[in-house]
């Protein structure tokens, strides 16, 4: 007999993991903004940086060798570098709550982060700050957290290799698979250089239009063809994320899922990984479904929840007009 599996049209979402919250915090005075994956009890964590422009925080606590095991959130913001100011705004939420490491004098929560660079999209100087990431917490709660437009995602562009005049809009998403009781989800900001694919069909789904913007043009094919990329300001472009599990996994462990969780970005963009994206994938281990059905599945549940949450933040995002008069279409809203 084969056991039940939960995935396609239900997609789930990180929160179905038992022990994850996701709260979003999304600026209203132009597009960014900041997410939060909280695990009030703690959670093995692990982490895999992809993209050679990455901006990140805490990220060599992860380390397998190294001493902590536990991590109390994860943030994911939009302002580039700045937007890990919403980090301390986590700490001091779990802080005041008694969520954190024990320290003989008190409670240390830790909380790594990365970011993303959105600055492009109205004033550069309204990023996630401290007062941010606390907001995120504080609506932070164990619904299907909303997808596109919110949060880390509010900024998101994708499908920039042929400069911004012919980007797409990006978002956030997320999706999870359950199997023999156990449940790996993700929550993926995507503001790739690259197309985003449907992981099933192959299909561009959004990404680079045709230069009069009507059409996807397809960047690997275009690129294939000889077709010069735009020069592209280095860290402009990045996917981050948070994989979950509630199975029960070492620190080893959690980074071999984040490294895996990299195969199902590798399968919804293209290009992906390159010297102009800082991608970066965390894993997140509650333990709460009390076992471990071995690596192999769970490396390709990582995989697929990735995938399909990927999908999903290009499919949810909506079409916006910055504030320079740049029309960034979404998913959909092309003939």
């Amino acid at each position: 007999m084969h056991s039940p599996v939960s995935l396609a049209g239900d997609a789930g979402s990180i929160t179905r993991v038992a022990g994850i919250e996701v709260g979003h915090c999304t600026e209203t005075r132009r597009p960014t903004g900041c997410s939060v994956v909280i695990a009030r009890e703690g959670a093995v964590a692990g982490v895999d940086v992809r993209g050679a422009a990455p901006g990140t925080r805490e990220t060599d606590l992860l380390h397998p060798s190294n001493l902590v095991d536990q991590v109390h959130a994860v943030v994911l913001a939009g302002g580039s570098a700045w937007g890990l100011d919403a980090a301390t705004g986590a700490v001091r939420w779990l802080e005041e709550r008694g969520i954190g490491f024990d320290v003989a004098v008190g409670r240390l929560p830790l909380v790594p982060a990365a970011v993303l660079f959105d600055l492009l999209l109205g004033d550069m100087r309204i990023r996630p700050d401290a007062a941010a990431g606390y907001a995120a917490c504080q609506a932070a709660c164990t619904r299907d957290p909303a997808e596109g437009n919110v949060g880390a995602g509010a900024g998101a562009v994708l499908g920039k290799a042929f400069g911004m005049q012919r980007a797409m809009k990006g978002g956030i998403g997320t999706a999870s698979v359950t199997v023999h009781g156990v449940t790996v989800g993700a929550l993926i900001a995507c503001n790739a250089l690259g197309d985003v694919i449907d992981p099933d069909s192959a299909q561009v789904i959004a990404g680079a239009r045709t230069q009069d913007g009507l059409r996807l043009c397809d960047t690997r094919r275009t690129l294939l063809r000889g077709d010069a990329p735009q020069s592209l300001l280095a860290g402009t472009n990045t996917s981050i994320g948070v994989v979950a599990t509630d199975a029960v996994i070492t620190k080893a462990q959690a980074h071999r899922l984040a490294v895996a969780a990299h195969d199902g970005l590798a399968r919804s963009i293209n290009p992906v990984h390159t010297m102009s994206d800082g991608d970066t994938l965390f894993c997140l281990g509650t333990g709460r479904a009390g076992k471990n059905p071995g690596m192999l599945l769970l490396a390709t549940m990582a995989a697929e929840a990735t995938a399909v949450a990927t999908a999903r933040a290009a499919r949810a995002a909506a079409s916006i007009t910055t504030a320079q008069g740049l029309y960034l279409p979404a998913a959909g809203a092309l003939d």
